[in-house]
């Protein structure tokens, strides 16, 4: 069944794309002259107007670390992570490597330095020594542990072998990792149940083209991102203790954002 109006779909559309033509040759000059400032924050102003241009509004629970750098570890629900989270964290986001195979949006992600994950156990290690060198230089990783997109109901058990790169000491001190839970909500102010959540979590085999104009023509959403209190491999003990503790902990920040219940979840700072 087809909802939305397809003259904000298309409306929507060309506003993201002048506004992304407009801003890349401006980043990718920005990072050829070096220019600090610019490389950190731009993009994060982008993620927060494309989400504008898409409608959607972001609502926050907790505080993000402050702590540079932090690994982030987030479940994932659809592309649109990469604009809610990419407006709100200053960093580098680490995907599947297929994602380097897709039209416009790998042209996106290598600008932003996006770090991309082989599957194949004889290339791990080469994308685990990227984080590592990435984290050890001081720069913020966002890490989608689950391997893979859900349904937005539920999440995914964590890969602990991606975790191996908290291990990384600077300073004689560990590299701070902190639990994000993000999901979509509401559509117009309306609660989406179990049946209207894929509208927004593109997951399985589901085409990208068709999903991305279909929640282009949608109204407006709400996303909520829950921030955990930040905890580290000393604290947890090992990295498949520290992936288990950062799943329960995402885990409840899901299911409190869906069912609409805060009080389901801690005290957050």
């Amino acid at each position: 069944m087809w909802i939305g109006s397809p003259l904000r779909g298309a409306f929507r559309l060309l506003c993201y794309l002048t506004v992304t033509l407009i801003a890349v040759p401006l980043y990718l000059l920005a990072m050829a002259l070096r220019i600090q400032p610019i490389i950190r924050w731009m993009p994060v102003a982008y993620h927060r107007f494309v989400c504008v241009i898409l409608g959607i509004r972001v609502r926050v629970r907790g505080t993000r670390s402050g702590i540079t750098p932090t690994l982030f570890v987030c479940n994932h629900v659809s592309y649109l992570d990469i604009e809610v989270l990419g407006g709100l964290v200053p960093g580098s986001f680490v995907a599947k490597a297929e994602v380097a195979t897709w039209p416009f949006f790998s042209t996106l992600a290598k600008a932003q330095r996006t770090i991309f994950i082989e599957r194949s156990s004889g290339k791990t290690s080469a994308s685990r020594d990227e984080m590592l060198r990435r984290l050890n230089t001081g720069d913020n990783l966002l890490l989608f542990p689950e391997g893979t997109s859900s349904d937005g109901t539920r999440v995914l058990p964590f890969r602990s072998a991606l975790f191996g790169v908290a291990q990384l000491r600077r300073d004689d001190k560990p590299i701070v990792v902190q639990p994000v839970a993000i999901s979509y909500t509401r559509l117009d102010g309306i609660p989406l149940g179990r049946y209207w959540r894929p509208l927004f979590a593109w997951f399985g085999d589901l085409d990208l083209v068709p999903h991305l104009w279909q929640m282009t023509c949608l109204g407006e959403t709400e996303a909520v991102v829950t921030f955990f209190p930040p905890v580290d491999i000393d604290r947890l003990g090992d990295r498949k203790k520290l992936a288990e503790f950062c799943f329960r902990q995402v885990s409840m920040g899901v299911q409190a954002a869906n069912c609409g219940r805060d009080e389901l979840l801690p005290k957050l700072a």
